[in-house]
């Protein structure tokens, strides 16, 4: 089990990204690519270094001058932990992630407790809808159903997606659920 990782990823194409994580000792890696730095005893560290590339969250999370404070590969998952100094930045780079790896999602956003602005931003994850969510509310959207008064109905946003209004409704409904989720949410 790796125990921490540490990176010190490219500001340059041209340069290599060094690794470095914790093992177990008796879980040593039996790649050759890794070097042992430092034998603990119980523990050993390695290190490795590779080539940057769009392939690998770190090296995107790096570009941004944002690296990853520690991850998690668990049964062909992966999480990464890294800390974004801005609001701002972290929805630059989460829209940067989704688009070079679409299945990703965000699973816990926390704020600095001791951010005293009045702002209060709060992390939406729509990779929470289905496509058919998505769809009914993005043209109940575009349509004026939101707007007060309202620009179209229900029947009519029904027909332009070609399904009931019954099943227009069900997925608004599903959809507005899940976002009001994250919106309402204890913590936000």
């Amino acid at each position: 089990m790796i125990d921490t990782v540490t990176h010190s990823v490219c500001s340059s194409p041209d340069c290599r990204s060094v690794s470095e994580f914790l093992v177990e000792s008796d879980r040593q890696p039996s790649d050759e690519i890794f070097e042992e730095v430092i034998d603990y005893g119980d523990k050993t560290l390695y290190r490795f270094s590779h080539e940057g590339g769009d392939e690998c969250p770190c090296e995107c999370l790096g570009q941004f001058g944002c690296p990853v404070d520690r991850y998690f590969a668990d049964r062909g998952e992966l999480t990464l932990v890294f800390h974004a100094t801005d609001f701002e930045s972290l929805q630059t780079i989460a829209g940067e992630l989704r688009e070079r790896y679409p299945e990703m999602n965000i699973k816990r956003f926390v704020r600095d407790p001791a951010d005293s602005s009045s702002v209060d931003n709060v992390f939406v994850d729509r990779g929470k809808l289905t496509e058919k969510q998505r769809q009914s509310l993005r043209t109940a959207y575009a349509m004026g159903y939101f707007e007060r008064p309202r620009e179209s109905n229900a029947t009519e946003i029904a027909a332009a997606l070609d399904i009931s209004q019954s099943t227009f409704a069900e997925h608004l409904a599903a959809a507005q659920l899940k976002l009001f989720e994250d919106v309402l949410e204890d913590g936000s």
